[in-house]
């Protein structure tokens, strides 16, 4: 799908707006990443301990009802989860724990008087303590860190070192920034919440990886015209855009059908991966490349100053 026609679009030249737009909203991620430390973020049973009961009706039921008991009840924080099974419900309560037995009889009398003539079992019941929610909530960020380091391994062996660092750079950035849109719009950090981060890290090294692929194959001697590491790196974006925004596009329209007819089970995952993706984008365009630049110390004018007409000098050392 050839949307525009070629573009020269200065994108380098506009890193000191984009740069501090995102050392901001990188700021905001620090702090949501102390705040789930400290546990004074909105986590999840996963994380903060509570209890999981899953019912199982005689009849379907909507689960705007049920969240209407449950509020009248007292329990108005409940997550509710509904599966395929319509007459099936999953209730969780977040730091409940060391009162099943009483949690389970309110709950059950709540039941018994709102939902008469449609009686009950219960299928499971399961009890998240507060060590093993901090474990998890360690195990969590262990597992975002180690995908970060072998990012880093797989771009630095599959490219150069400095490739590897701006992949990991970029990667970051959109773990974090995603990270503090959730912590300011106050979502609750689950487990699904970071498996779409992880899900998102994926996505972001794949797109960066596509613009540094031309990157380098542009800076090959039988393809380098007689201009700039600065330019050389504009040109490559340039060369990519469309391919970086259609891919963009489609995978967006995927995850706004997941948004819209997926349920509030998938919700959580596809509004973290929407702007994860909206996020990745721009930081493979304006984050990842200009970075490079920076390692040019022979290209040193032009990348403070942003003059397309910066001396040559020698160029990024090419890979194969």
């Amino acid at each position: 799908m050839d949307l525009w026609g070629d573009r020269h679009i200065d994108f380098l030249g506009k890193r000191k707006p984009t740069f501090t737009v995102s050392i901001i909203l990188a700021i905001i991620g620090l702090v949501a990443v102390g705040a789930i430390g400290m546990g004074r973020a909105n986590l999840g049973t996963d994380f903060s301990g509570g209890i999981a009961i899953q019912y199982r009706f005689e009849e379907p039921l909507k689960i705007e009802e049920v969240r209407g008991l449950l509020s009248e009840g007292g329990f108005g924080d409940a997550q509710l989860q509904q599966f395929s099974e319509p007459n099936k419900m999953l209730v969780r309560l977040k730091n409940a724990e060391g009162n099943l037995q009483a949690t389970s009889k309110a709950l059950d009398s709540i039941f018994t008087s709102g939902l008469a003539g449609n009686p009950f079992i219960i299928d499971s019941t399961t009890e998240v303590g507060p060590t093993v929610g901090k474990k998890l909530q360690t195990d969590a960020l262990k597992a975002i860190g180690v995908a970060l380091l072998g990012i880093l391994f797989y771009v630095a062996w599959r490219f150069e070192f400095r490739f590897g660092i701006a992949a990991v750079i970029a990667t970051f950035h959109d773990v974090l920034i995603v990270l503090g849109i959730l912590f300011m719009l106050d979502k609750e950090i689950t487990l699904l919440i970071v498996t779409g981060l992880l899900t998102l890290a994926g996505y972001s090294i794949n797109d960066s990886v596509v613009v540094f692929d031309r990157i380098r194959e542009n800076l090959r001697r039988e393809n380098r015209k007689k201009e700039s590491n600065y330019d050389l790196i504009n040109r490559s974006v340039n060369e990519v855009l469309r391919r970086t925004v259609v891919t963009s596009l489609t995978t967006l329209m995927a995850l706004a059908s997941l948004l819209i007819f997926g349920g509030e089970v998938l919700y959580d995952f596809a509004f973290t991966l929407f702007i994860g993706v909206l996020v990745g984008t721009y930081s493979s365009i304006f984050i990842a490349s200009p970075v490079l630049l920076f390692w040019d110390r022979e290209d040193k004018k032009g990348a403070k100053d942003g003059s397309k007409g910066a001396p040559a000098g020698k160029a990024i050392k090419p890979t194969t």
